[in-house]
């Protein structure tokens, strides 16, 4: 995996914009405000607050502000303001020729997820991260926010995390990918399907029905992609749904069911998710991940190490 700068220069260009769904400008100020703030120079997209219907403007208006974005040399880093839906209609679109030149950090999550698979594909770290919204309404000095200030700046990742009854004890030393499960598994079957052998596997989710992280969960046994895992981290599955007859099993116990026959260490409760908190992980490197009967820790793998 090639390796990218920290952003540590007061002349760090970020380009914020939307390649999936719209996002109102007002609501991405503050954000803006604090990427100031932290010392970045922030260059907004066009995408930034130009809707059509559901998306942050037309596929070929999205797929030019990405592409902009991605080949412009200057720019470090592409904060995603949101995500929602729409990568999936432009990202073969995309030509990655400039960008393996002049390699920049991606960051978001849910529906970025697709551009962190093409970028694992590619051999480049990225970083799931909280958003624009994430900022708002005090937002700034909360844990999430404040980690993902952390990680640009270049302080290694090193998380120590409460005990869940569900874990499975182990230690493991691996890459880390994933991010939205409705997206990794939307991505079977294509270019961009999650490579997960020998990696330690985060997942999270928003809005679902319970049956349907089963279906999910199925889809990714059958598909091979949880038989050779490294590990498991189980991230906050926010605003479950369940049907009129219940399907009588909680998200915990669902993924508990089908990792059962397998021996890799589980973390449940780990928090990346679309509430709070959702602290910054960077995908495509490796981590130190050790689950413990009396904490979990992942303790990113850096050179000095």
């Amino acid at each position: 995996m090639k390796k990218l700068s920290n952003l540590t220069s007061q002349q760090t260009i970020i380009s914020m914009l939307c390649p999936s769904g719209y996002f109102p400008l007002q609501k991405a100020e503050t954000c803006i405000q604090t990427l100031q703030q932290w010392g970045y120079v922030v260059q907004v997209g066009k995408t930034i607050g130009l809707q059509n219907h559901y998306f942050a403007g037309t596929d070929e208006e999205r797929l030019h502000d990405l592409q902009q974005a991605l080949n412009d040399p200057h720019i470090q880093a592409i904060f995603c303001a949101r995500g929602g839906y729409g990568l999936s209609r432009i990202i073969d679109q995309l030509d990655f020729t400039a960008f393996i030149q002049h390699p920049k950090w991606v960051i978001g999550f849910s529906d970025i997820t697709i551009l962190h698979a093409r970028l694992q594909r590619l051999g480049f770290p990225s970083l799931h991260a909280p958003m624009a919204n994430a900022f708002n309404d005090g937002g700034v000095e909360g844990a999430s926010v404040q980690s993902l200030k952390a990680v640009l700046s270049g302080q290694p990742i090193h998380y120590c995390l409460a005990p869940h009854a569900f874990n499975r004890l182990g230690n493991v030393t691996a890459p880390l990918v994933g991010g939205n499960l409705t997206i990794i598994a939307h991505l079977i079957g294509s270019a961009d399907s999650i490579d997960t052998t020998n990696k330690i596997l985060v997942m999270e989710d928003v809005g679902e029905y319970l049956y349907n992280v089963d279906r999910m969960l199925i889809q990714l046994k059958r598909a091979g992609m949880l038989q050779n895992l490294a590990g498991l981290l189980v991230g906050g599955f926010t605003d479950m749904k369940d049907t009129t007859i219940p399907f009588g099993k909680t998200v915990e116990e669902i993924v508990r069911e089908h990792v059962a026959e397998y021996n890799y260490p589980v973390a449940f409760h780990f928090p990346v998710s679309h509430g709070e908190p959702n602290l910054a992980v960077k995908l495509g490197v490796s981590y130190h991940l050790s689950v413990c009967e009396n904490e979990v820790v992942l303790k990113e793998i850096t050179e000095s190490m």
